[in-house]
């Protein structure tokens, strides 16, 4: 697999099999990742990888907070508090195309809750990272961090392993800083679904749309 290939075949996937992934493949996964460009090389990123027990209890705790109705704690707001267009339009249909799929009408709230609830399962992966920062640090560590999080998503699919990058894992980044034991000023950029794709399911079966190139480049002779 070439790099455009790569890149083209990399999506979100939220179904995974039952199947264990090794050690072995995390590391050859990060020791490729860790060749990502950073401003003075700074390598700004640290990575926790929650497997097993830890990642059991990462996701009860995700799951009753949510149950429970308590308030997420994001180190950053990752999304706009005003969406404006085209950005909103896009994010309407990006749920509506995965709710579509599923067979999830409108007013079926319980089954949109349901769907959500899967977000703080990481997708029954089982596998999930999870991405920090030092607070020290300024904004173009993100980008840096965003690049090296492209690298590990583009690496997995060398080991034959599928991704799903989630802002949701970061949503109540006390409760897994807590977990995890990660000082509590450390920012959480995100989280990570890992696993072997499961083919079958029906989630896993659409791809979102993409903006021709024309529509946000410009070229200045």
């Amino acid at each position: 697999m070439n790099i455009s290939e790569a890149i083209r075949q990399r999506k979100s996937i939220r179904a995974y099999q039952n199947k264990e992934v090794s050690r072995e493949s995390v590391n050859a996964i990060l020791e490729t990742a860790r060749y990502s460009p950073s401003g003075a090389n700074a390598q700004p990123w640290q990575v926790a990888v929650v497997m097993g027990e830890t990642r059991d209890r990462i996701i009860d705790a995700l799951l009753s907070a949510f149950r429970a109705g308590e308030p997420e704690d994001r180190d950053y707001d990752y999304y706009p508090v005003k969406w404006q267009q085209p950005f909103k339009a896009r994010r309407i249909a990006c749920g509506m195309q995965l709710y579509e799929t599923l067979g999830i009408e409108r007013q079926d709230r319980q089954g949109r809750v349901r769907q959500w609830e899967a977000n703080y399962r990481g997708f029954d992966a089982p596998a999930m990272l999870f991405f920090f920062l030092d607070p020290s640090l300024a904004i173009g560590s993100y980008m840096d961090c965003g690049m090296f999080i492209q690298s590990v998503m583009l690496a997995a699919l060398d080991e034959g392993l599928a991704t799903c990058p989630q802002a949701a894992l970061s949503g109540y980044a006390t409760l897994v800083k807590e977990i995890l034991g990660y000082p509590r000023d450390t920012i959480l950029l995100c989280g990570m679904a890992l696993g072997y794709e499961e083919k079958d399911a029906l989630v896993n079966s659409y791809r979102t749309p993409r903006e021709e190139v024309d529509s946000f480049t410009w070229y200045f002779d």
